[in-house]
């Protein structure tokens, strides 16, 4: 095996860049950090090697070059930089490919300026995206750099599950479909399932639950996607932390024609004010938790909400599928709270779920299995890693490439 097995991977936001050096020879992870408020005044990097303790600087990051610059100095002064002769490719978290991107791919001009076209698709986050593979190019124009895209994983969706039922004309003129999101996560979590119940992928039909902040749901079947929660962007679906999820589409009208909101303030209404924090003034399931135990009403009815929703797309999806071999939790509310867990699944002993509730409420950071031993549907809490997925699948295309 080469010495150049070391992939960097950068998830690039408006104001921040998270980022993790994995060595794949092992999957070890050698140095992860985060710079935030670029462009702010005075930022932060928090830069964690694996040898050592966590060191934050605090220093203006005007722009995204500065930024990047940091966190290459973090490394070097690790003896791991940007210049390392193991450092096989850099890794990019890219938000949006369309139709066009449905799997990772090397970048070039061309692929960049294929990014800009579907920045309306992503207006928020596909220009952050853009901004930091250009800056990782002139930092190293001479090494293999891929872009891994949220929604490839769900591209394998059959068109009935794809399309909305509006004008076709008007859908394909404005590129109106269901995409789905956080696919890295999804496609990791499901393979990583099969791993655990000792299948291959292609034997298993699997509905994950990646529940975090923002929250998606997902029916795979032999390890290709049939269905996805959310759609054109990531506001369909599951409610989540501040998002609505799905909702009669008549009310944006009703908002804008009867409650004189613009278009601008029902976008934010919908995105950043609405979901568990609209509904009880919180986004933080253990706060809601907390709340529920002092009998709070408003935090209880958030809870209902939020488990209502979550329980209809499990059936959905179970129905969609057929079979399901395994139902499995991930991210940050899937793998800690117990109480979404057992509530989403409370009283589907018929459909051959059932849950152990010792096994439900060991805390742990590895996959393990919490149904119980009578339960024809194996129910999993699998941790997610997108970074490794993207790490994974951007060692895989660089090793293609060099064929």
């Amino acid at each position: 095996m080469s010495d150049a097995t070391r992939v960097l991977v950068l998830n690039s936001g408006s104001s921040s860049v998270k980022y993790q050096l994995i060595d794949m020879a092992d999957g070890a992870r050698l140095a992860s950090g985060l710079v935030e408020r670029i462009g702010e005044g005075q930022g932060r990097i928090a830069h964690e090697p694996s040898t050592g303790p966590e060191r934050d600087r605090y220093e203006p990051f005007p722009d995204h070059t500065a930024a990047l610059s940091a966190l290459a100095d973090e490394l070097a002064a690790d003896g791991m930089g940007l210049d390392s002769p193991h450092l096989a490719a850099i890794g990019h978290r890219a938000v949006h490919g369309g139709t066009r991107f449905t799997e990772p791919t090397l970048i070039t001009d061309q692929v960049v300026e294929g990014l800009r076209e579907l920045v309306p698709l992503a207006p928020l986050h596909n220009p952050a995206n853009i901004t930091g593979i250009e800056v990782a190019r002139k930092l190293r124009p001479d090494l293999p750099q891929v872009a891994v895209f949220d929604t490839a994983f769900h591209a394998t969706m059959p068109e009935y599950a794809a399309r909305y039922a509006i004008d076709k004309a008007t859908a394909d003129a404005h590129q109106i479909r269901r995409y789905g999101f956080h696919g890295t996560s999804h496609q990791y979590v499901s393979r990583r399932t099969a791993e655990l119940l000792g299948k291959a992928p292609e034997a298993v039909n699997v509905i994950v639950l990646h529940l975090g902040n923002g929250a998606s749901a997902s029916a795979v079947a032999g390890g290709r996607c049939v269905d996805t929660s959310m759609g054109l962007t990531p506001l369909e679906g599951l409610v989540m932390g501040t998002r609505s999820g799905d909702l009669d589409p008549a009310i944006l009208l009703h908002l804008h024609r009867v409650g004189g909101m613009s278009v601008d303030e029902i976008d934010a209404l919908l995105n950043r004010r609405s979901g568990l924090l609209g509904l009880c003034g919180d986004n933080d399931m253990r706060e809601i938790g907390r709340r529920m135990g002092e009998g709070d009403p408003e935090a209880r009815l958030a809870f209902d909400i939020y488990i209502h929703r979550l329980r209809k797309y499990i059936g959905a999806y179970y129905a969609v599928l057929g079979r399901v071999d395994a139902i499995v939790f991930t991210a940050g509310v899937g793998e800690n709270s117990a109480a979404v867990r057992e509530a989403s699944l409370a009283g589907m002993d018929a459909m051959g779920i059932a849950l152990d509730s010792v096994r439900n409420a060991v805390r742990g950071s590895t996959p393990r299995l919490i149904s119980a031993d009578s339960s024809r549907v194996a129910v999993a809490v699998v941790p997610t890693d997108e970074e490794l997925e993207i790490a994974q699948q951007t060692f895989a295309v660089v090793r293609r490439t060099a064929e």
